[in-house]
């Protein structure tokens, strides 16, 4: 039997670097003595308000058919949300709610471009976004943000990469991996491209509430009718397994995903938005809680690590993952990963599932208690120190 062209769209990339991830998380299961330090789901749990208000709702029965979009009341409070962060005043019928910043990309992405079409993608990238993007049968083009620059990105590679068929420019900030934010000036560039080449941004900012005062610059406010702002509360309130994201941009835009949620998705329980609406109220402290908790735990990591042999950490401006160029141990991003499992039980990711600018690097999630993050120091440490001296 045969299947659609669509099924190698979404293969994807990098499926060998979750394979260790995954061998981890069983083991973990079983009680074998591993450490996951592999995958971006906070060491803490929601907060308790959050949960005891999807338990209230479930109990009084809100496990019915909900607004496509998703209810007006939580839709009106992501728009002050954006609107707070972005300086960028928007109505709730720019927003539409989705199942989680994945879904919300994927959904910019059927929207905006289709087969014939180019999009311009920022390396290194999150591993889902070659799929997603490719899935509407456009092309990915991949701009580098290079480790020889701080991982910051290469502007005028990306002003080269445009041609007729460039449709829309995707970047995360902070990035997942590096945790750099693009800058003010970075963003002036991009948007003057935008602009001259009518482009659509999509700016995933699912790490904002991370970020120093929990915002990010942002184009929203400049160029309103062309910026896609996809957001979520997966990082910042610990609460990955509820799938509650978003999509903020123009009007005409946000029709066009609610037609596709209708086809797709069909609105998220109830419950679960009312929760998503108890998160939004506590979000300024539930923010400064994940910040803290993150910003101390990535100081323990850099000092954990400090002066480990052939080891050399980049440190994130935001967020919870750290990458650690490997180079000198003479082996790959992906060697390194699988040879720190196979004789330290310790699960990290090879950076190489971001793309060809992290080859040399695994990423660390740091979002994890000191006593975890002290003994996963110790047997990364000590894997480092086996290799032989060829550096």
């Amino acid at each position: 039997m045969r299947f659609s062209a669509l099924v190698e769209r979404i293969a994807g990339e990098g499926a060998d670097a979750w394979v260790t991830h995954y061998e981890a998380r069983r083991a973990h299961e079983r009680g074998e003595n591993v450490i996951l330090l592999s995958v971006g789901d906070p060491d803490f749990d929601t907060p308790q308000p959050v949960r005891e208000r999807a338990i209230e709702c479930i109990r009084a029965g809100d496990t019915h058919y909900t607004p496509a979009s998703g209810r007006l009341p939580l839709r009106e409070a992501i728009a002050a949300l954006h609107s707070a962060r972005s300086g960028c005043a928007v109505g709730a019928d720019q927003v539409v709610v989705l199942a989680g910043a994945q879904n919300a990309l994927f959904a910019s992405s059927l929207c905006l471009a289709g087969p014939g079409d180019e999009v311009i993608a920022v390396e290194p990238m999150y591993p889902t976004y070659p799929a997603t993007i490719e899935a509407s049968g456009a092309r990915m083009v991949r701009v580098p943000a290079p480790a020889a620059n701080g991982f910051r990105i290469d502007l005028d590679a990306l002003e080269r990469a445009i041609t007729p068929r460039t449709r829309a420019l995707f970047f995360a900030t902070p990035s997942n991996p590096t945790g750099v934010i693009t800058s003010e000036a970075e963003l002036a560039r991009l948007g003057e491209l935008a602009r001259r080449h009518s482009l659509w941004i999509v700016a995933d900012e699912v790490y904002a509430g991370l970020a120093p005062g929990g915002r990010v610059p942002s184009l929203a406010a400049a160029m309103s009718d062309r910026v896609i702002t996809v957001g979520s509360l997966s990082k910042s309130h610990a609460m990955t397994g509820w799938r509650a994201g978003w999509i903020v941009g123009p009007r005409e835009f946000a029709v066009h995903v609610e037609s596709l949620v209708m086809c797709m998705l069909f609105g998220l329980p109830g419950f679960v938005q009312e929760a998503a609406l108890t998160a939004l109220g506590i979000a300024p402290a539930a923010e400064a809680q994940v910040r803290d908790y993150c910003g101390s735990r990535r100081e323990f990591l850099l000092a954990q690590l400090q002066g480990a042999k052939g080891l050399h950490c980049f440190t994130p401006e935001a967020g919870m993952f750290m990458l650690i160029d490997v180079r000198a141990t003479g082996l790959s991003g992906f060697q390194f990963m699988r040879g720190l499992y196979e004789s330290e039980g310790v699960s990290v990711l090879d950076g190489g599932a971001f793309g060809t600018q992290t080859g040399g690097f695994v990423r660390v999630c740091f979002a994890a208690e000191e006593d975890v993050l002290r003994e996963a120091c110790v047997r990364i440490r000590r894997f480092a120190a086996s290799l032989p001296a060829n550096y």
